[in-house]
C-alpha cells in the first residue's frame, strides 16, 4: 500500500502548472466518496448517477473548455499480487468483446509521477464482482489486473466526444477478498453511501460485520492513497 509517507522517489507536476494555464479536465467517479477526494481546481467531477444521462453531464463539462476525462476512484482487484491501496494506471479498459486504449501520454504523465504504479488493462463490469472465484476467473480470461463499473462508461463517452483519456485507480479489496452484500446495499444509484442502510443490514445478519470491518480498513487505505496521489497529480492531475 502506498500511503502519503511511502512515495520517496515520486514526483508531481511541477508547480507552474498553475490552475489558470489548464484546461479542465472531467474526473469521472463513481461514489460521493471519491468525488471528495477528486475535487480541485480546473476539474470538474462528474460522479456516476444510473438514474441521469452521463453524455448529457458530459456535455455540459465540454462546453465550458474541457477536452480530456479521467475514470478517477477505487477498483476491485484482479491481479493476485494486489493490495488495497495500490495504484493502477490502466493501459486500455476492456469490457466484453471491446478494448479501448487509454492515451498514451496521458498516462505516461502518470506513470512519471507515480512510477510505483502498475501499468496494465482494467476491466469494466456493469455490476460489482464481489466473489473471489468469479475474480480469478474474470483474470485469467481478460488478463485485467483490476476492475471497476465506471471506466467502460467513460471510454465510451470520450470516443463519443472525441476527448482524450484516462484511468487511474486504486485497489479497495484484493482479489481475494468477498465483498459482504451489505456494503453492497448501502451504495445508492447516485453514488452516495447510507450508514443507516448498512446498520440495518449488519444487525439483520450481523455475521457480515467482519466482512465489513475489513473492507472499511482496506477503504481506509484506498482513500489515504487517492488523495496522496490528488496532491501529487496537480490541478488537472496530469491532462494538461
Amino acid at each position: 500500500m502506498y500511503s502519503s509517507a511511502s512515495h520517496r522517489g515520486t514526483r508531481s507536476f511541477p508547480a507552474s502548472q498553475s490552475a489558470a494555464d489548464c484546461a479542465p479536465v472531467i474526473v469521472f467517479v463513481g461514489l460521493m466518496l471519491e468525488a471528495r477526494t477528486a475535487v480541485g481546481p480546473n476539474a470538474i467531477v462528474v460522479c456516476h448517477d444510473r438514474n441521469r444521462d452521463l453524455s448529457q453531464l458530459v456535455e455540459r463539462a465540454v462546453s465550458s473548455g474541457s477536452r480530456s476525462i479521467i475514470s478517477f476512484g477505487v477498483a476491485g482487484g484482479l491481479a493476485p499480487s494486489l493490495r488495497a491501496g495500490d495504484w493502477i494506471v490502466a493501459s486500455s479498459i476492456r469490457y466484453q468483446q471491446e478494448q479501448v486504449a487509454t492515451d498514451a501520454v496521458w498516462s505516461s504523465r502518470l506513470l512519471l509521477a507515480l512510477p510505483h504504479a502498475c501499468y496494465a488493462p482494467v476491466v469494466g463490469v456493469d455490476s460489482a464482482i464481489v466473489q473471489a472465484p468469479a475474480r480469478g476467473a474474470l483474470y485469467a480470461r481478460t488478463g485485467a489486473v483490476a476492475v471497476d463499473t465506471e471506466s467502460h462508461l467513460v471510454a465510451r463517452v470520450a470516443a463519443a466526444h472525441c476527448l482524450r483519456f484516462a484511468a487511474l485507480r486504486v485497489v479497495v479489496d484484493a482479489a481475494h477478498r468477498r465483498v459482504p452484500q451489505a456494503a453492497l446495499d448501502c451504495m445508492a444509484d447516485d453514488g452516495s453511501t447510507s450508514v443507516a442502510i448498512l446498520l440495518k443490514r449488519l444487525l439483520a445478519n450481523p455475521a457480515q460485520t467482519w466482512g465489513v470491518a475489513r473492507l472499511t480498513a482496506d477503504w481506509l487505505a484506498a482513500r489515504a492513497s487517492l488523495i496522496a496521489i490528488r496532491e501529487l497529480l496537480g490541478p488537472t492531475l496530469g491532462g494538461s
